[in-house]
């Protein structure tokens, strides 16, 4: 089996806290350019998928509208990333934990929910990109 190249790993990392950092502080455009421009997220969380750019921002806007109105701060928490090769050079699959923390203002963190990432990466000319994002929700 080969292995991904470090730098791969690295970046696929790196692309990771680009996310969690920008959905977190209401950055919906920053949070949807870590996509392809056809990207995809599908999550039992939510009715539909986003799909593409204009749907991907908008999804992140009434993320962090959500927590704005409901006085607690959310944070993204990925951990236990495992990336494999794809089915190309420029083709990248990722598995990740990912905790959703909430603290209310003056309170207590407590986890929201513990899902799975299942992301397929491709590599772009501004570095790897989210094609297709299926989140998991544990039981």
């Amino acid at each position: 089996m080969s292995e991904v190249p470090v730098e791969d790993v690295v970046a696929v990392h790196q692309l990771y806290g680009r996310q969690s950092h920008a959905i977190d502080s209401g950055q919906a455009a920053r949070w949807a350019a870590t996509f392809t421009p056809d990207g995809k997220f599908v999550s039992p969380s939510y009715p539909e998928p986003a799909v593409g750019t204009a749907a991907l921002t908008a999804f992140a806007e009434r993320f962090h509208a959500g927590c704005v109105e409901s006085g607690e701060r959310l944070r993204h928490v990925v951990s236990t990333v495992e990336v494999r090769l794809g089915q190309s050079g420029d083709a990248l699959r990722a598995l990740a934990y990912l905790q959703i923390v909430g603290t209310p203002e003056g309170g207590s963190p407590r986890l929201h929910r513990l899902t799975v990432l299942d992301d397929e990466l491709v590599r772009t000319a501004e570095g790897w990109r989210v094609r297709r994002r299926t989140v998991h929700r544990e039981p």
